[in-house]
């Protein structure tokens, strides 16, 4: 892609342990009841892997799909979405994993969707947390890390498909 690392901004073994402790957040944040974890596609994937392995009650996994970068480093605000869950929501705990918030925009969109799905709760589990969602209507329950203002790759976060298979989060040049 000619895009160079500019510095690594979390290394594989803060990942892992931040990992562990969110998984205990969420295991104790969720004592019953049905429990549905959501991922975000793609970005998510490596997160949600390590994150359900470390939630320690019975629990469901599906995904969404959405799309609102393409190929560009700033969200166009125009989210589509490409895969519904096939999982009944109905009644059950859900918890919608994001690899990164940033605009809020695409969270808004999909929060609307599931909250209209009737569960018996939302919760948002993001990753990296930009705090500069604006359009952010529903509060992100569980964060990993507060991220730098700056496009991050790795760990699951791409640029144009290329980078998710960084064991760290590196922002790029």
């Amino acid at each position: 892609m000619g895009r160079a690392v500019h510095r690594i901004a979390f290394e594989p073994e803060q990942i892992a342990a931040r990992v562990r402790e969110l998984g205990r957040e969420i295991t104790d944040h969720f004592p019953d009841g049905d429990l549905l974890v959501l991922g975000l596609l793609k970005g998510s994937f490596i997160f949600m892997g390590d994150l359900v392995r470390e939630i320690q009650r019975p629990l469901q996994v599906d995904f969404l799909v959405a799309s609102s970068y393409g190929n560009a480093t700033v969200s166009s605000g125009n989210v589509r979405l490409l895969y519904d869950p096939e999982t009944d929501l109905e009644g059950k705990h859900i918890l919608l994993v994001e690899d990164i918030v940033d605009t809020g925009r695409t969270l808004s969109r999909l929060c609307d969707l599931l909250q209209a799905r009737n569960p018996r709760s939302l919760e948002i589990c993001a990753f990296l947390h930009k705090r500069i969602a604006d359009d952010l209507r529903h509060p992100t329950r569980f964060i990993g890390f507060d991220a730098p203002n700056e496009f991050l790759v790795g760990y699951g976060l791409d640029h144009a498909e290329h980078f998710r298979h960084l064991p760290y989060i590196a922002s790029l040049q």
